[in-house]
């Protein structure tokens, strides 16, 4: 299979994520667990023998969910719901909501009132990680969700089951961040949007099966050996929560631009640092949510956040940062002033943009996009 069919596969089950989640539980007979947030433990699911699923909403009319969603929640959040109430989410058997930001938290809350035709259950992870309880209470939080789950599928998880799902999900993340590099190093192997469809469509796909094509595709794009690149594009981080916006990539790389890296939960912060394989297994996934890459939704010192973005910038010589968040999205909102002080400072530009689930980018996005790019080009600050 070369990559071109690879990508297809994950592509398509971007596209049509509840079909292949139907197909999936057909074929496989095990349950559906659906979330919401990169905070999730896959491994536990994966070790009860059921499939867990990202949801990324679907509607791009929002119609049954303004009657329980106030519209200036954010558009993911509506979406989602949307998809519930209009019956798309028919296959799913559980719904787990890791709390994050304080919208996604009502949703859970509406969710459980509305929704009677799955088992809900709710991850009530820390928000400030660096305190000394922080390790023992996720610790606690995984431990209750495990014995949850263990009771809602009527089944035992075994320790060896959860470090067989550690071990499969390491190899799901050491694949993506090969991926990551080998776009850093030559960006004309495999495209901006290609490479956030594989990311996204991994969160869909049996685990297994992503597994096995991620590692394809990552041999595969070594062995392409594309013309040199010069001059070489504009060196690009994107910043934000879920992008759900493969177009932007094709905007940027039309204007002599490149995503090298991002800082995206539908993106690096997703494969972010591998748990530890060895005794224990519980304890190493709640080590990994407590070292890995910080949501704002997360407090881990006031200056994490931007510590970890300027490193990325040192790291892969960025040329120019663009922030990418959801409308109404406070947690990246609230973030986005220090960030923006820290990159100014350290003489990084950088563009700020709001997009909607569902919605293309629009024209005077595109504009904005395109004039950043030129000012990048021409070796100008932006005003």
């Amino acid at each position: 299979m070369n990559a071109s069919e690879i990508i297809g596969k994950f592509r398509f089950a971007v596209e049509n994520p509840f079909e292949t989640a139907r197909q999936l539980k057909e074929d496989q007979q095990c349950p559906v667990v659906c979330h919401t947030c990169s905070y999730f433990p896959e491994e536990i699911v994966l070790a009860a023998g059921a499939h867990p699923m990202r949801l990324f909403g679907q509607s791009t009319s929002i119609i049954r969910a303004d009657a329980h969603i106030q519209a200036y929640s954010c558009s993911l959040v509506r979406s989602v719901f949307e998809d519930a109430l209009s019956g798309e989410l028919d296959f799913a058997d559980v719904m787990v909501f890791p709390h994050s930001c304080d919208t996604m938290q009502r949703l859970s809350d509406i969710w459980r009132l509305n929704m009677k035709n799955t088992v809900h259950l709710d991850l009530l992870f820390p928000v400030h990680l660096k305190s000394e309880a922080a390790q023992d209470y996720l610790k606690a939080v995984l431990i209750r969700f495990q014995r949850e789950l263990e009771e809602t599928l009527n089944i035992t998880i075994t320790e060896h089951a959860v470090s067989e799902a550690i071990s499969l999900m390491n190899r799901i993340r050491h694949a993506l961040h090969s991926l990551y590099e080998i776009r850093s190093r030559t960006p004309l192997r495999i495209s901006g949007s290609d490479l956030s469809y594989v990311v996204q469509g991994t969160m869909i796909l049996d685990r297994n099966e992503a597994a096995d094509l991620l590692e394809q595709l990552a041999f595969s794009l070594e062995e392409i050996r594309p013309s040199a690149e010069s001059p070489g594009p504009k060196r690009i981080l994107l910043s934000g929560g879920v992008c759900l916006h493969p177009d932007i990539h094709s905007i940027i790389e039309e204007q002599g631009g490149a995503v090298v890296w991002d800082d995206l939960c539908t993106g690096s912060r997703y494969f972010d640092t591998p748990v530890s394989e060895g005794p224990a297994p519980i304890d190493a996934i709640a080590d990994r949510f407590i070292s890995r890459a910080v949501c704002p939704a997360k407090h881990s010192g006031i200056t994490r956040r931007s510590e970890e973005l300027s490193e990325l910038v040192s790291k892969y010589n960025i040329d120019g940062v663009i922030f990418l968040f959801l409308k109404f999205c406070d947690p990246h909102g609230f973030d986005y002033p220090d960030l923006k002080t820290t990159f100014e400072e350290a003489g990084v530009p950088s563009l700020l943009l709001e997009v909607e689930t569902g919605k293309p980018v629009d024209g005077p996005t595109r504009t904005r996009v395109e004039t950043f790019l030129q000012i990048l080009n021409q070796g100008n600050n932006l005003p």
